[in-house]
């Protein structure tokens, strides 16, 4: 863009003397080559001309003289030439625009004291020799004033009155504006002077419309507009002449949560079919300069622009809330978002980072620059954990390794990027901070990554450190702690599973980029959730040695390699089923590559008679989420007629999973045929909605009540376990008030599960070890008189004979 200065008595070629420039807006390049009339009531309304064109060239750093205030520069024109200075005076109160004066110096170019103005001598345009009169009486609109005319011109409906909106000023339409950027706090903010928003996780970008042209323009300026075709021809078609907005460009998942994994992924694939562009600020329209007005007015007017486009344009609206801001993040950490933003909402625009923006995060996370890799032992040329630095007070520290977090493509393409940059080791300021090992390779700190982890060792390491992606749009001199390092661990703490571990960088979930090390440090880190719902229980057990995207296997009977902490035990079947006790047996699964953990819902030591029934409400093609909500809690009522309190969970896949605690008492074949009659019953009642058989056929359009889950050896997956399915998501109980379009069967992972568990305030299934609830008595063996005992076994007899 251009620096500008308006000369309001023209340019003067007398050595020494003095013209008033006022500095202006930047303007963009593309008015060097503008000409024509600017309509009258717009700002800087008139005709314009290029009044004299040619080369600039700075005498000492530029740069340097704009913060001083002294600028010397040469022209080579067709009309000014030679040296001259440009010096900022001292603002006064009133002045709003900074004030400089322009002097020709004394070279061969100057003339004398008392020589006539060259702007009187010289009138015409130095492109087309017209003079201003000429093109104002032309009346041909400037070629950016034309094309928005145009957009004016084609628009259906009428856009709001950005000119009513209180603070805002006639204006140029900026090149760019400097954005805002939220301050770090462990607290949100509470008032009412803030608004809070969802913190997006995805590429901060302003969008530039003038015209039919719209650009996209990153935090540095950078121009990404060919990297989102489709977004910038959805700005196009919003309708409007001249406009500048902001806002974050992100791939969401079915529950409309921002994930920048498939956004990266998108990048990747060279395409932005997936992309949304969720806008939450605009600054500038149609000839009204927007940043006085406040945040919350200036939201107002945005919200009535994207509601007034069409609706099929991947454009959206960034709603906010008004309610206490620590509130708000609790339930946005509980969704397993990223955190939330608070802005003042009574302020205008104000450049950089400060306190007037504040971001809470549930997790931490931020860029590191890449300082170098360790090579994988599991695989050929890919790396097997990322060495990593940030900036302070210009020096490089180490902050330590990220181990996962890439795919095996990721993992080979890196190699390869940086391979490509290999360099020496880089000058720490904390050498002593690098673990000794002959096998790290260190690169040229260029590359900037986003990196998600769990806390700092107390020598200043990253703890639990997860690979997020690439940051192009962010330099290395950039990059420096949003935060104090608070160490959660002592100096060198072994991660999970540490030397149990074979090939701990092997990756299991591809799509995810979860290596062992990292489910193993999931499970570390949830352990006190997990063990209540698979310790002292018989178990089935997903393996995947080679990933969950191969082949894998349902494993119910010990293998070769397995310790002491997964105990073999005799249920009376033809060889020991497997019991975990703690979080040594959970770490021996993790080492073996399983993948999901399905427990017996009796314990190992009252094997015959259940603690836990289930229902698993699986449902059928076209069936919508909110059916399957509705079948849960068509289960708890029918439960609850019975006297029985229910709890509910996410399968990690498909449906939901309504679970019932007992006392231990009745047989299995009772559980199953209790849990039959309630499938039944749902079944003949809405036949439309409910099957209760496993015939596949029979399940489309309908959900699917699955009782059968609840026989001697039958299992279902725990409550916090993983799935084998590409995202890496986990089966997760819920508060029954949390179902809700926002929460999917799929909608917690190992990549967000964990935010979840820390903010909850208590376990949704607290209550679940306090009840002791029974069957109704036709359902309990010992509360059976003789007669129907008998009867209940014939027909369980004569069923299994069928």
């Amino acid at each position: 863009m251009l620096k500008s200065w308006a000369i309001t008595r023209g340019p003067s070629l007398v050595a020494g003397e003095k013209r008033l420039a006022v500095q202006t807006e930047d303007h963009p390049i593309a008015y060097l080559d503008f000409e024509g009339n600017i309509p009258r009531g717009e700002y800087g309304g008139g005709a314009m001309i290029i009044w004299d064109q040619g080369r600039w060239r700075p005498e000492s750093d530029p740069h340097r003289g704009l913060e001083k205030g002294h600028l010397e520069f040469s022209l080579a024109g067709e009309r000014l030439n030679g040296r001259w200075h440009l010096v900022r005076m001292r603002r006064r109160p009133q002045e709003k625009k900074e004030q400089w004066l322009l002097i020709k110096a004394d070279d061969e170019f100057a003339r004398p004291a008392g020589a006539a103005e060259v702007t009187l001598e010289e009138t015409t345009s130095s492109v087309s020799g017209r003079t201003a009169e000429e093109v104002a009486a032309s009346g041909a609109l400037r070629a950016d004033h034309a094309g928005r005319a145009k957009v004016a011109a084609a628009r259906r409906t009428p856009l709001p009155d950005a000119g009513g909106v209180r603070g805002a000023r006639k204006g140029l339409l900026p090149a760019r504006i400097e954005l805002s950027f939220a301050k770090p706090s462990d607290k949100p903010p509470s008032g009412a002077k803030w608004v809070h928003e969802i913190k997006l996780d995805g590429y901060r970008l302003q969008a530039r419309i003038d015209g039919r042209q719209a650009r996209l323009l990153t935090r540095a300026g950078l121009d990404w507009t060919e990297r989102f075709p489709t977004i910038a021809a959805a700005l196009q078609r919003l309708g409007l002449g001249a406009a500048l907005l902001d806002g974050e460009i992100i791939v969401a998942d079915d529950a409309g949560i921002a994930d920048f994994g498939k956004l990266q992924a998108e990048l990747a694939a060279s395409r932005d079919d997936h992309c949304l562009y969720v806008l939450f600020d605009l600054l500038y329209l149609d000839g009204w300069d927007l940043t006085n007005a406040t945040l919350i007015d200036r939201k107002a007017l945005l919200q009535e622009v994207v509601a007034s486009a069409p609706s099929d344009l991947p454009v959206r609206f960034s709603e906010h809330l008004e309610e206490d801001g620590p509130t708000m993040l609790r339930h946005a950490c509980q969704l397993g978002l990223e955190g939330i933003v608070s802005k003042r909402a009574d302020l205008g625009h104000r450049p950089g980072r400060g306190d007037h923006w504040l971001k809470a995060k549930c997790l931490h996370r931020q860029e590191f620059i890449i300082v170098g890799y360790w090579p994988s032992t599991a695989v050929a040329r890919s790396i097997g954990s990322l060495l990593v630095g940030y900036h302070d007070r210009g020096r490089l520290l180490y902050a330590g390794r990220v181990g996962s977090g890439y795919s095996s493509d990721l993992a080979r393409t890196l190699r390869k990027e940086l391979d490509a940059i290999a360099g020496p080791r880089p000058a720490f300021a904390n050498p002593e901070a690098i673990e000794p090992d002959r096998t790290l390779r260190w690169v040229d700190p260029r590359l900037v990554c986003d990196v998600e982890f769990r806390g700092w060792t107390a020598d200043r390491l990253l703890r639990q450190a997860s690979f997020k992606g690439l940051r192009e749009d962010k330099s290395a001199s950039e990059v420096v702690l949003e935060q104090p390092p608070a160490a959660t661990e002592g100096r060198n703490a072994a991660p999970a599973g540490s030397g149990r571990l074979t090939h701990p960088e092997r990756i299991l979930w591809e799509a995810a980029g979860i290596t062992k090390q990292g489910l193993a440090e999931f499970y570390a880190d949830i352990a006190d959730w997990l063990l209540p719902h698979v310790a002292g229980r018989a178990l089935s057990l997903v393996r995947c040695p080679s990933g969950t995207a191969a082949k894998c296997f349902f494993a119910k009977h010990a293998w070769q390699g397995l310790s002491d902490a997964v105990r073999q035990v005799d249920l009376g079947d033809e060889q020991p089923s497997l019991v975990i006790d703690d979080l040594d047996g959970v770490i021996d699964l993790v080492q073996a590559a399983v993948a999901e953990i399905h427990p017996w819902g009796s314990r190992a030591d009252d094997a015959d008679r259940p603690d836990r029934l289930i229902f698993d409400l699986d449902p059928g093609e076209d069936v919508a989420w909110a059916a399957v909500i509705e079948s849960a809690r068509e289960v708890r009522r029918r439960l609850e007629a019975l006297g029985l309190e229910s709890f509910v969970k996410t399968s990690g896949g498909k449906g939901l999973h309504v679970v019932l605690p007992i006392v231990p008492e009745a047989d299995w074949d009772m559980a199953k045929e209790f849990t039959a009659s309630v499938a039944s019953a749902m079944a003949r009642d809405q036949p439309d909605r409910y099957v209760a058989i496993m015939t596949k056929q029979a399940r489309r359009g309908r959900i699917f009540v699955d009782y059968f889950r609840n026989g001697r050896g039958a299992t279902a997956v725990a409550a916090y376990s993983t799935r084998q399915l590409p995202e890496a998501t986990v089966s997760t109980p819920l508060d029954w008030d949390e179902l809700s379009e926002s929460i999917r069967a799929d909608h917690f992972k190992i990549a967000n599960l964990r935010q979840r568990l820390r903010f909850l305030k208590r376990d949704p299934w607290h209550r679940l070890f306090e009840i002791r609830q029974r069957l109704p008595a036709e359902w309990r063996g010992s509360d059976r008189r003789p007669a129907e005992a008998a009867a209940a076994a014939t027909g369980r007899q004569r069923r299994a004979r069928r």
